[in-house]
């Protein structure tokens, strides 16, 4: 059975704190969501002209096979919908597919738009008419409805007829507030298809309880064929259900078919829509994140390197995800010679293989200074390139030179309002017999020194301009106030891959240039081709 997924991450995703697309974000999300294969894709609400000019610049987009969709409101009460300048836009948009909201909780009905149930009736089934006239594909929005449902089921079903009796292609039940439990939402969802049949019906849920993904899988259940949601589970308050989860539950767990063969794209598309968003990708997500696929206990990696399903609920490259080993010097042998497994031919990866007894070594040494690759993946690869004598040295540091200054501030208050700190790093490299002497401004000795490496390198190296660093930690390891050990941790990104690099000294900007270092040089050995 054919599942179309709606994805909302453009309108009811960015109503979430955080959350902001210029318009060049919400034309690169599109194309994007269209690559992942969802039947629809909503992107925005009609509200004035700006958002009118944009339907028509959405409308000549090159589309593969999502449908873009123009969010809306009903007439307001006492109003014909040829009064309503929304309305008419959405009426004589170039979009072929509209969705439309209106009230099915009396209690709001009553309370916040201070009118009659028969009157929000009208408004509804005049609405729905107008658009349906104007040869619109028409999904209704039944807002609040399990709410509504709860308080008053009749009103709340004739709510329903009202909209299919009008002409709506399908009626999208909402659980608005996102206070419902799955099981009561499988219930009301059966209801509404045992009336209605199969296929007329959508589910569209709110993550309050932390269960928008369980109650959207139980309306699935029950019936409903279209299920809605965000990337990442952006939306309002707790946001909205997680399409990363719910894609793959719903097609590899229940057997349903809702994106076909490119859910192998679900993982480099959620990176991507949260890279666009300027928002740091959650790890711990199910199935996509880079943690959904770790193994760190010993008995683990070793059952999971023996038999995978020992393990691991699902073959991670069926979302384009893949398995990731944590190493320490307590991983074991087998662990470490996983993750060199791609070094080495298998005849040379024995537990006793020379090189393997000498990472082990070197991996216990770097411990014992601070050194902790559990969560620098990029910096563990780099030093295993090294033991094997397969590192490629793309620059040599010649000399660096980080100054900074700030102006004297004395007061918390003063500190809050000042500009932040300006640091000028000056770096020369080598690359072959070529050398490169340049500086770099930065908010930082750190963002200083990484613009001053990044100018050095894009003249040999191009690619580097796609680089940026994300995030950046310090972690004290020894207690001695200034002289402490420091450990500095960089997360990395080209916009498609997310990598960390480690970093440790007494002398927290050596700490971190071994960390930067690390991070660029991962980066170019990642693109050397």
């Amino acid at each position: 059975m054919k599942i179309e997924i709606y994805d909302t991450t453009l309108r009811d995703g960015s109503q979430g704190c955080s959350v902001d697309f210029s318009p060049e974000d919400k034309l690169t999300v599109l194309h994007t969501l269209d690559r992942l294969g969802v039947s629809y894709i909503e992107v925005g609400m009609m509200t004035d002209r700006t958002s009118a000019a944009f339907c028509e610049k959405i409308a000549g987009e090159r589309l593969q096979t999502a449908v873009p969709v123009i969010f809306g409101q009903t007439c307001r009460p006492g109003e014909a919908c040829r009064d309503n300048a929304a309305l008419r836009a959405m009426a004589e948009c170039s979009l072929s597919a509209v969705t439309i909201y209106g009230k099915s909780w009396l209690y709001q009905v009553n309370e916040v738009l201070h009118t009659t149930a028969e009157e929000n009736l009208r408004m509804i089934w005049e609405t729905v008419r107008f658009l349906k006239s104007a040869g619109k594909q028409v999904f209704f929005d039944a807002e609040h409805f399990f709410d509504g449902y709860s308080d008053n089921a009749e009103y709340a079903m004739r709510v329903v007829e009202t909209a299919f009796t009008a002409g709506a292609d399908r009626v999208i039940l909402c659980d608005t507030n996102g206070g419902m439990l799955p099981d009561t939402i499988g219930l009301v969802v059966n209801a509404v298809t045992c009336q209605y049949g199969i296929g007329k019906v959508g589910i569209h849920c709110h993550n309050d309880l932390g269960m928008a993904v369980a109650g959207s899988v139980s309306a699935v259940l029950s019936g409903a064929s279209q299920v809605q949601g965000t990337i990442s589970g952006f939306g309002e308050r707790c946001g909205n259900a997680n399409l990363n989860t719910l894609i793959p539950v719903l097609q590899l767990k229940l057997g349903f078919d809702c994106i076909g063969q490119r859910l192998k794209e679900l993982t480099s598309c959620a990176r991507s829509i949260n890279e666009t968003a300027n928002r740091a990708f959650n790890e711990n997500e199910p199935f996509v994140g880079g943690y959904a696929f770790t193994h760190k206990a010993g008995t683990h990696i070793d059952g999971v390197t023996k038999a995978p399903r020992s393990f691991e609920h699902m073959d991670p490259a069926a979302v384009g995800n893949r398995r990731n080993i944590v190493i320490s010097s307590l991983s074991g042998r087998a662990a470490l010679a996983d993750k060199m497994r791609s070094y080495l031919p298998p005849e040379d990866l024995t537990k006793d293989s020379p090189r393997l007894l000498e990472l082990a070594k070197i991996l216990k040494e770097r411990e014992s200074l601070g050194f902790d690759y559990e969560d620098a993946a990029a910096s563990l690869s780099l030093l295993i390139e090294e033991v094997l004598n397969q590192r490629k040295r793309y620059f040599e540091l010649l000399h660096f030179k980080v100054m900074v200054e700030n102006s004297a501030v004395h007061t918390p208050e003063a500190w809050a309002a000042a500009e932040a700190m300006s640091a000028i790093a000056t770096i020369k490299i080598a690359v072959g017999s070529r050398e490169e002497l340049t500086a770099g401004e930065g908010n930082g000795p750190v963002n200083a020194m990484d613009e001053a490496l990044r100018r050095a390198l894009v003249r040999f190296y191009p690619q580097i301009s796609q680089m940026r660093l994300t995030d950046y930690k310090v972690r004290v390891l020894t207690s001695g106030a200034t002289a402490s050990v420091v450990r500095v941790l960089i997360e990395s990104t080209d916009g498609v891959e997310i990598w960390r690099t480690v970093g440790v000294s007494p002398d927290i900007i050596t700490a971190s240039w071994q960390a930067l270092r690390d991070s660029v040089e991962y980066m170019l050995s990642r693109h050397r081709d």
